[in-house]
């Protein structure tokens, strides 16, 4: 609760940007696309969003992680207490902002894209809970290498930025399938990306109104726990060392 109402002060709108956010980031992509690049896709405000709005979830979380540790340096020497509660209350505050951005993904829906609700939108929450698994690990990998390597911030800023342009964010999945007539081997490697299957999945759910891939989202799954379990011993064995390092 705190970490929610931190992210909201000195904003005129505070978790609202959750909702203007996005929309502003679609209208950008769509009007680039669309009109810049003449490129047609049915409904490509809803197909770019349902992209958009994960995306902007797991690269907000990820930055916040980071600096988990590294902002609270204070409490850190002054109590003691199990110093993994930092990221994991960071990024499950990121839950509720998600949540906010389901607003207008759903207004969406209703108002402009009626004939794309279908039943299948119902597995929209098992692929976030994927989404938030892998989240999960990441997020206490990088919080504690933050603390030792203060460069890992800057890092990750650009990381993120060109791991968004070789995921399914404003192209789908067909465009690196088509990629493998000529590059096979890119291709293979941009498949192999956790968030071509989750986007994907999203996009099954919600846009196309089919059931996602269950076997590929269970390997991402099981790939997650696995980095969760190295994740979270990977953050107890250097939390000794944080008092001192700060």
């Amino acid at each position: 609760m705190a970490d929610l109402k931190r992210k909201g002060t000195d904003t005129l709108f505070g978790n609202l940007w959750w909702v203007l956010d996005p929309v502003l980031q679609m209208l950008v992509y769509v009007v680039l696309v669309t009109v810049i690049f003449q490129r047609t896709t049915p409904a490509y405000p809803l197909f770019i969003f349902v992209a958009i709005l994960p995306w902007k979830w797991f690269t907000t979380v990820v930055s916040d992680a980071i600096t988990s540790v590294t902002g609270q340096e204070r409490l850190i020497k002054q109590l003691k207490f199990p110093k993994i509660v930092l990221p994991s209350a960071s990024m499950a505050a990121g839950i509720a902002q998600f949540a906010f951005g389901l607003i207008p993904l759903a207004a969406m829906l209703v108002i402009f894209y009626p004939d794309h609700i279908s039943p299948a939108v119902l597995f929209t929450p098992l692929v976030a809970g994927v989404q938030f698994v892998f989240t999960l690990a990441l997020g206490y990998i990088l919080a504690a290498l933050n603390v030792f390597f203060r460069d890992v911030g800057n890092l990750a800023r650009h990381l993120l930025r060109l791991w968004f342009y070789l995921s399914p964010a404003l192209y789908g999945a067909d465009t690196i399938r088509s990629l493998g007539a000529t590059n096979p081997t890119i291709a293979q490697l941009m498949a192999l990306n956790p968030f071509f299957t989750i986007l994907e999945s999203y996009r099954d759910a919600i846009y196309y109104g089919r059931m996602p891939d269950l076997a590929m989202l269970g390997v991402v799954l099981l790939v997650s726990l696995v980095l969760l379990v190295f994740g979270t011993i990977f953050f107890k064995q250097l939390e000794p060392s944080f008092a001192k390092v700060l």
